[in-house]
């Protein structure tokens, strides 16, 4: 299931919540490698919110690609990135089971 396409006021509100997080993954040189989406494919069903660190060395191309690549493996949404740190989000589609509330 798609997360529902989000306005900007929404992924504005999203990002606050992501300045004060931590780090929940790093993706190194491997990229999208099956275990990093596996991993952020398990923590956006936990956490609905997740903050990606790259540390491979990637040019600014090279990672806007990699969001992209995860995005869609992950049926999320990049809701923004700064530098070397990416913020993704999927809403959990079991009502009882949302931390955040974007709408």
């Amino acid at each position: 299931m798609n997360s529902p396409v989000l306005s900007g006021a929404q992924k504005t509100k999203l990002r606050g919540l992501g300045q004060t997080s931590p780090d929940n993954l790093l993706v190194g040189r491997e990229g999208a490698a099956e275990k990093v989406t596996a991993q952020l494919d398990r923590e956006l069903t936990l956490r609905e919110l997740v903050k990606v660190r790259f540390t491979g060395g990637q040019d600014r191309h090279a990672r806007a690609a990699l969001h992209e690549q995860l995005a869609a493996a992950t049926r999320s949404e990049c809701v923004g990135s700064v530098g070397h740190t990416a913020l993704f989000f999927r809403q959990n589609p079991d009502v009882s089971l949302r931390k955040i509330t974007v709408l």
